[in-house]
């Protein structure tokens, strides 16, 4: 059996040594597996779920890495998958999760749902998902398999999921995709945002994968400060320090406006789509981020983030 490969320097290492990003306030634990996606698992005081899946290639170590976490806590069944959103980085590896855990119930938005019925989206994550097996696990030669990428149980706007004492609270967060979704676990008050409001990349910089729509991610940013978070946990980072809440949407909407100032310069120069992306990832693309992305996502997602900073303009 072929091993997977870990980049191992930690790019995200933005708060020191002594700060954890997978230290959570609640019994969560990291059940990641290779590079390129996260998955948490949320153990709840009756029930359990798994906050996405991670990637394919990594599936079937994911999967272990959770079958032996619940085994140390003395646990044997997975409740439910709550996904964030259709992408192949997030939902990968659900189908390793259903072969393992096949009573699981999927949950995630409408349009989530409706996504993964579609031929030409399951083809895109397969694409993707063989890309980046290719990168991070170039032995490996296994297929990629879509089979069992679906949705159980649509959530909606308010919807919550009981764990016992614990709840799964649905908060829809538009901009990345048209189906993302962030989560807020109570009673801790742990947020769980989508990458509609960013992704911390370096101490002075926060990535703004907004694929969709840039009013959406306005409106999805304000949801998340209204849920008034004690602590937020970021897509493809972790836990932030409680200190740093508010200066973190602070360099997110500075961030946001900084890209379409840059979009908005590139399209007074009369650049063509192409001669844009190109400046787009030469402006924003680090090496170092292969630990979170493949480049040809990476390139996708820059025309899709162009496209949308360009509608407001």
């Amino acid at each position: 059996m072929s091993k997977n490969v870990m980049i191992t320097d930690d790019v995200f290492n933005i708060f020191g040594d002594d700060f954890d990003r997978f230290r959570f306030p609640a019994d969560i634990c990291r059940v990641t597996a290779g590079n390129g996606g996260e998955a948490l698992l949320i153990m709840g005081s009756e029930k359990t779920a798994l906050l996405d899946c991670g990637m394919a290639y990594c599936g079937k170590s994911m999967t272990a890495n959770l079958k032996k976490e619940l085994k140390i806590r003395g646990r044997e069944k997975l409740d439910f998958v709550i996904l964030s959103h259709s992408h192949y980085d997030h939902i990968g590896a659900l189908p390793y999760v259903k072969d393992e855990f096949p009573e699981v119930i999927v949950c995630a938005s409408h349009h989530c749902c409706e996504i993964l019925k579609r031929p030409n989206a399951r083809n895109l994550i397969k694409e993707l998902g063989t890309a980046a097996r290719d990168l991070y696990a170039p032995d490996d030669k296994g297929d990629i398999t879509i089979e069992g990428l679906a949705v159980d149980l649509v959530l909606k706007e308010g919807d919550s999921i009981s764990l016992g004492k614990e709840r799964i609270i649905a908060i829809e967060t538009k901009g990345h995709t048209d189906c993302s979704m962030s989560y807020g676990l109570e009673p801790y008050r742990l947020l769980f945002t989508s990458e509609s409001t960013g992704m911390l990349e370096r101490a002075e910089y926060v990535h703004t994968p907004i694929l969709k729509d840039y009013s959406d991610s306005m409106i999805s940013m304000k949801k998340c400060m209204d849920y008034k978070a004690e602590y937020l946990c970021l897509p493809h980072f972790g836990m932030l320090p409680k200190s740093f809440n508010d200066k973190y949407w602070e360099m997110f909407e500075e961030a946001c406006q900084e890209k379409l100032d840059f979009v908005k310069q590139m399209k007074a120069e009369g650049l063509d789509e192409n001669k844009m992306v190109n400046q787009y990832i030469k402006k924003y693309w680090d090496p170092a981020l292969k630990q979170v992305q493949p480049i040809e996502a990476y390139i996708i997602n820059s025309k899709a983030i162009i496209k949308a900073f360009l509608k407001v303009l």
